[in-house]
């Protein structure tokens, strides 16, 4: 387990390992891992129950990053608990015949499923969770969406299945940075408010500031102790979290900085790092 003060140092050099992959490979989807990589963080550190050495243990936790173009900020995660190596993954990442490729690949070591398909993981989710059941497993699935994602019809199949079969062994996060590819989340397809429609299909919904480590913390705690309804942790996040060349900038989705650009995020993230030990 890891107290705030360790999460705020890490999320730093997290933020650097990632974007460091991205140089390495040239390209990534930069703007949501940096939304998304605190929510991984604090469940890898604080509530997944997986290590290196249990990813074939029957009952360990089950995750999907149905976000799978998040992928860069799950390698620099998936590193630091020492399931891939950072420098392999630098090295190869995106390369021709690299395992290490834009989305997730489970032929890698603490990786469920491969996703990339957006509106797949949730489905796939409550799948896991209703097996635990079934067998009578002891184990917590957890999936973490793209908000964009939402406009797949699949997503609120898998979220009528979960409400259904009452899985409170399952707890969904949803990536809230309002942002896509091609704009605002609202104006290519409304999806407020999320609280009701999550609700309406027997969810327990809990919405927080999605890149405040405390609220984070506490969310997949209460999502642990929920009885009779699935979690679903709305995170309303900003994309491109830790620097202001990237915050909150649709342009981001995908966009590979400069040299110049790099320098600054990284002054950026060593800047915050050290308001840590001030």
């Amino acid at each position: 387990m890891a107290d705030i003060a360790e999460l705020e140092r890490l999320r730093w050099e997290l933020r650097q390992d990632c974007v460091d992959i991205i140089m390495a490979g040239g390209g990534g989807h930069i703007g949501g891992d940096m939304s998304v990589i605190d929510a991984l963080m604090v469940l890898y550190e604080n509530h997944l129950r997986i290590t290196p050495q249990t990813v074939g243990d029957p009952d360990r936790d089950r995750f999907v990053l149905s976000k799978g173009h998040a992928m860069e900020a799950y390698y620099a995660v998936l590193c630091h608990k020492g399931f891939l190596d950072l420098d392999d993954v630098k090295a190869r990442f995106s390369k021709f015949k690299s395992p290490y490729i834009g989305h997730p690949n489970n032929e890698l070591p603490g990786i469920e499923t491969n996703s990339g398909s957006l509106g797949h993981g949730l489905p796939v989710a409550v799948g896991m969770a209703l097996a635990a059941r079934m067998d009578g497993r002891s184990y917590r699935t957890y999936v973490f969406l793209g908000d964009g994602e939402l406009a797949e019809g699949s997503v609120w199949e898998g979220a009528m299945s979960g409400g259904s079969y009452a899985l409170d062994n399952l707890c969904a996060l949803v990536d809230r940075n309002r942002l896509q590819i091609s704009g605002s989340t609202e104006d290519v397809m409304r999806q407020d408010p999320q609280q009701e429609r999550w609700a309406a299909f027997g969810w327990n919904v809990i919405s927080i500031p999605g890149n405040d480590l405390t609220a984070l913390d506490a969310a997949f705690t209460l999502a642990q102790k929920a009885k009779g309804k699935p979690t679903v942790i709305i995170a309303n996040a900003t994309k491109g979290f830790g620097s202001p060349i990237m915050e909150d900038k649709a342009s981001w989705h995908h966009h590979l900085p400069t040299a110049e650009e790099h320098a600054q995020i990284s002054a950026d993230f060593a800047a915050h790092k050290e308001e840590c030990h001030a």
